[in-house]
């Protein structure tokens, strides 16, 4: 088992920079693919990037590629999402999601096996 905590959402102004962390427990190590996720209200759970089980190849959706960035820490077991130049539509519920060991990053939400609780992130006008 794989326990996900996110950390550092808050109220940001457009235009402003927030860096999220996920911090990973249990069974945890550089096997496992991780993503980043958000949910806004009244809208599906959507991809927002992802890194490979080695740390390498980071991968974006396009609503996002050139403002964020994934980065992870194999020593801390962290992996974390560094949010700039940010827009009101930015805002969500941000989540992080592990896969099963071994298998690569996707963009899907079915395919990951782990999910944290969630952080907030408001980007006012």
């Amino acid at each position: 088992q794989v326990q996900l905590v996110e950390s550092g959402g808050g109220l940001v102004q457009a235009g402003g920079s927030l860096r999220l962390s996920c911090a990973a427990s249990g069974r945890t190590g550089s096997s496992y693919a991780m993503g980043w996720f958000r949910q806004a209200p009244g809208k599906e759970r959507e991809f927002v990037g992802s890194i490979s089980w080695g740390g390498s190849m980071p991968y974006y959706s396009d609503s996002v590629k050139g403002r964020f960035a994934i980065s992870r820490d194999l020593a801390k077991n962290t992996v974390d999402l560094q949010m700039n130049s940010l827009k009101p539509e930015d805002t969500a519920v941000y989540y992080c999601a592990a896969r099963r060991p071994f298998l690569r990053a996707t963009d899907r939400t079915r395919d990951y096996e782990y999910w944290g609780q969630g952080t907030q992130v408001t980007v006012s006008f």
